[in-house]
């Protein structure tokens, strides 16, 4: 392990974190909040500690796959470390602090605050926008304007986007990092545009479209989206947020290369939207069933925007779901580990596992019927290589073993049954909002400290796909 290759990159992210803390800065002068010498010194500090990692000793700039992990892990923490600084100094115990940094850094939108609207401008501007530089990706949009960063970029890349494969847009890293991000900036600038337009100021509108976008759920108001209670505003944000579930590179061939019809060629997309209609319709039956909502396009409207929140991995709520029938509770906490696409800003499994696990496991069945046979796994007319499928089913494994121990390790420390899995599945699939004592209307202040810190751990595991945090643990990893 190159330790000084990567403490210079990982200095590099502190001061792009630092630089983008300066928009907070502006709202917190503009509305003259009490929380600007809080990112007057955060700034200061991440300035001085980037420069200060910066200035280590140089070795070869080139980035093996082992410091590329490292990078990203080690970036990822040290970026949620910084980001809790303004909260820290606004009167939060570091732990809460990190917790409400981590969970915006990695869009999870798990949130420690009981009384949001009570907390500055600035502090909650800057909650919001901790979801967008994490929605994309912090190392992506480092790629994108770091020119340095080009040398092992791939390596970056590949380590922090999510899904079994990092589809690369074009030859060039740096390219399709710009390119990743301008579609993310031009949806960004066209949902702000309508909430905008539909009454909300330019501070809703931006925090709100932050959340949406990075499908991080993080909202200025106590009662989120809800406190609208706004139709037109429920169906623009579900929009974006679906949009925000599907993979960016379909999105970039509709942009940019007018293929529209990529979406309907993709086994991933068409699976994503099988779920989300399944789940909008069957909920809405549910709620009409037991007499929740006397209207139809009610039921809609409600089911619809609860089912993408959720399955995106959003966590912006319009309705308290607990209150809703078993069935639909019982959904809603399945589609929390389906999650959204690969190559989305949505967490959770991800749809092209989901199905590449079903199509495995019907091959399977169909060798016992036919032992001779020489069959592969295939998505359509493409078969899928076989370090794919094992690489998936890896995951899954491991995925279900983190899931289990920090399940049982809630439990440990006090937590019922019910609210032990929902807060591990809603921070290890960056969702936020679960079930029990971790619902839609409560919020992660009652936790214990050290619960905090686990969940936080499963934050940041989810939003790397595991992978790039279990390999630091391998002696092998930090050898020469």
């Amino acid at each position: 392990m190159r330790l000084g290759a990567v403490l210079r990159v990982v200095g590099a992210l502190l001061i792009v974190v630092s630089t983008f803390m300066l928009w907070p800065l502006l709202w917190s002068i503009l509305y003259r909040q009490p929380d600007r010498d809080a990112f007057i010194g955060s700034i200061v500090i991440g300035y001085a500690s980037g420069y200060a990692l910066m200035l280590y000793p140089q070795e070869e700039v080139e980035l093996r796959s082992r410091e590329a992990f490292a990078v990203v892990v080690l970036g990822w923490f040290f970026s949620a470390l910084l980001g809790a600084l303004p909260f820290h100094f606004c009167g939060y115990s570091l732990t809460d602090a990190f917790f409400e940094s981590m969970s915006g850094f990695t869009t999870t939108g798990a949130s420690i605050m009981a009384d949001i609207e009570s907390n500055p401008r600035g502090l909650l501007f800057w909650r919001s926008l901790t979801h967008w530089l994490g929605g994309m990706g912090i190392i992506v949009l480092s790629l994108a304007i770091l020119p340095f960063l080009g040398a092992g970029g791939m390596e970056l890349y590949k380590a922090e986007v999510p899904g079994p494969v990092a589809e690369k847009l074009t030859p060039r890293i740096r390219q399709t990092a710009m390119l990743l991000w301008g579609v993310y900036a031009i949806l960004s600038a066209a949902e702000c545009l309508l909430l905008w337009l539909g009454g909300m100021n330019l501070y809703e509108a931006l925090t709100h479209t932050f959340g949406t976008m990075a499908t991080g759920g993080f909202s200025p108001l106590n009662k989120s989206i809800g406190q609208y209670g706004s139709a037109y505003f429920d169906w623009v944000i579900t929009l974006f947020m679906f949009l925000a579930g599907c993979n960016f590179t379909l999105h970039y061939r509709a942009l940019f290369q007018r293929d529209f019809g990529s979406y309907l060629r993709d086994h991933e997309f068409r699976f994503f939207l099988g779920v989300v209609v399944f789940g909008s319709l069957s909920v809405a039956i549910s709620l009409l069933v037991h007499h929740l909502y006397s209207s139809p396009l009610e039921a809609i409207r409600y089911s619809t925007f609860q089912v993408v929140s959720i399955l995106t991995t959003t966590g912006y709520v319009t309705a308290d779901f607990e209150g809703w029938p078993d069935y639909a509770q019982a959904l809603l906490l399945l589609l929390m580990f389906v999650g959204g696409c690969a190559g989305s800003t949505g967490g959770g499994i991800k749809g092209i596992r989901i199905l590449l696990l079903a199509k495995r496991a019907h091959l399977e069945l169909q060798k016992l019927l036919h032992p001779k046979a020489v069959m592969s796994t295939r998505l359509g007319r493409s078969v899928v290589e076989e370090r794919i499928v094992n690489a998936v089913m890896v995951f899954f494994f491991l995925y279900l073993l983190v899931f289990s121990l920090a399940t049982l390790a809630m439990a440990a420390l006090g937590m019922d049954l019910l609210s032990s899995i929902a807060s591990v599945a809603a921070t290890l699939n960056n969702i936020g909002p679960g079930l029990g004592s971790v619902g839609p209307m409560d919020n992660y202040a009652h936790v214990p400290a050290l619960g905090k810190w686990i969940l936080s751990s499963c934050m940041l595991m989810g939003r790397l796909e595991l992978y790039a945090c279990l390999v630091l643990l391998l002696p092998s990893t930090w050898e020469k």
